[in-house]
């Protein structure tokens, strides 16, 4: 029984690793679709190659730092317990890896290729799995989990990742956006914005379709192991994205692209508490999160004058920041959840998240800055990504006559 048991687990976990592999696609289409067609195959290009080095920077130092293990064995010793190991660290790094992802949908259509695979690599190796070994790993040396439950009476609580996913890559990519600039002909001499609408809104819309289907593995698969699964998390990811949807269209007044990624930003916000609260808390999570992050991105580019193209800081990070709050609100009992939440220990603990990822970040891209340099000759800029770096264009203007 036992050798049935791990191994219904291993598969469990690495189907929720496949549905959130999946996901990625969904970050390469939602960037596809938003930004300019002279820069489609570089978003394409860059999630995939980004999701290899994040793969390589979390197998051969990121997981150490997180967990304190690695997997210089022999198989024999690795292949115990059906793999179940190999696979949670598949699923582990489909979270890891989900950082340059956000970040990327910031930096787009401006940035160089190469420096930012090694952010990538420096973010994932070593700035979100310090973070990340600080709340999920119960025998991390900091034993920050266990000074904060003598402090406030309770653990901070991230079950799927509002902070420690969202929120952290948000708020890596703010730095980053700053230290970028705007895009060329974003801002005219008098402030006023240049429109740039997206290019594609049948594959934005994909984009955020794949991403919204991959959450409820995401989600719920987080529970890592079957006698754990709890049909709570997947009513409470249901309900915040419809909410979240809503907020997006209503305060939207009925944009294609707030309507869809409305989901996303409720989806977002639930991550951290979707195993504690009651449906209706999830519902009302995932109205502020689509509301937060319609006023936010509007206020963003409008009036801050901050060219975050696909409005990652509020989206991640701004409702990853809502969604480890309110798991201390919408979890209590008082509010119809499941208890054993303290929302002074969401407060420290999402605000440690934020500094690390603020520092993190301006380290990272401030060094790359600094040295390799971040962003494109204006030249390539205004060519395009496609054909500059990639040489090539989504859509050739004429074919070759075979």
């Amino acid at each position: 029984m036992e050798n049935i048991k791990t191994g219904v687990d291993a598969l469990f976990i690495l189907l929720g690793a496949i549905m959130i592999l999946a996901m990625h696609a969904g970050f390469a289409f939602l960037e596809l679709g938003t930004v300019r067609e002279k820069n489609q195959v570089n978003a394409l290009v860059k999630i995939l190659v980004d999701f290899s080095v994040s793969t390589i920077a979390y197998f051969f130092i990121g997981y150490s730092i997180a967990y304190g293990t690695n997997f210089f064995m022999g198989a024999e010793e690795l292949a115990a317990k059906s793999g179940f190991e190999l696979v949670k660290f598949f699923f582990l790094l489909t979270f890891a890896a989900a950082i340059p992802a956000i970040v990327s949908g910031g930096i787009a259509e401006r940035a160089k290729f190469n420096p930012q695979l090694l952010a990538t690599f420096l973010l994932v190796g070593f700035v979100y799995p310090f973070f990340e070994g600080m709340i999920w790993n119960p025998e991390h040396p900091f034993g920050f989990q266990a000074w904060l439950k003598g402090f406030s009476g309770e653990e901070f609580h991230d079950f799927a990742g509002s902070v420690v996913v969202h929120a952290v890559g948000g708020w890596i990519a703010l730095p980053a956006i700053l230290l970028l600039g705007a895009r060329q002909g974003r801002y005219r001499k008098d402030g006023r914005m240049a429109a740039h609408p997206p290019s594609n809104v049948p594959f934005l819309a994909l984009g955020a379709w794949i991403l919204t289907v991959g959450w409820f593995g995401f989600n719920v698969m987080s529970a890592q192991t079957i006698d754990k699964i709890s049909g709570l998390v997947a009513m409470n990811s249901l309900m915040a994205m419809a909410g979240g949807t809503l907020a997006g269209w209503f305060f939207g007044k009925n944009d294609a692209g707030f309507s869809y990624n409305g989901p996303l930003a409720g989806l977002v916000a639930v991550c951290a508490g979707s195993d504690l609260m009651h449906p209706l808390g999830a519902l009302v999570v995932g109205l502020v999160a689509g509301g937060l992050f319609v006023l936010v991105f509007t206020l963003e580019q409008n009036r801050w004058k901050i060219d975050d193209v696909l409005g990652v800081w509020p989206l991640h990070g701004l409702c990853g920041v809502w969604g480890g709050i309110a798991a201390g609100i919408f979890g209590q009992k008082a509010l119809g959840g499941l208890g054993g939440v303290s929302l002074s220990a969401q407060l420290i603990g999402t605000g440690l998240g934020v500094g690390i990822a603020l520092i993190g970040g301006f380290i990272v891209y401030g060094f790359i800055k600094m040295t390799l340099g971040l962003r494109m000759d204006p030249e390539d800029e205004h060519a395009g990504a496609d054909l500059s770096i990639h040489h090539v264009s989504a859509t050739p203007e004429s074919e070759s006559s075979w």
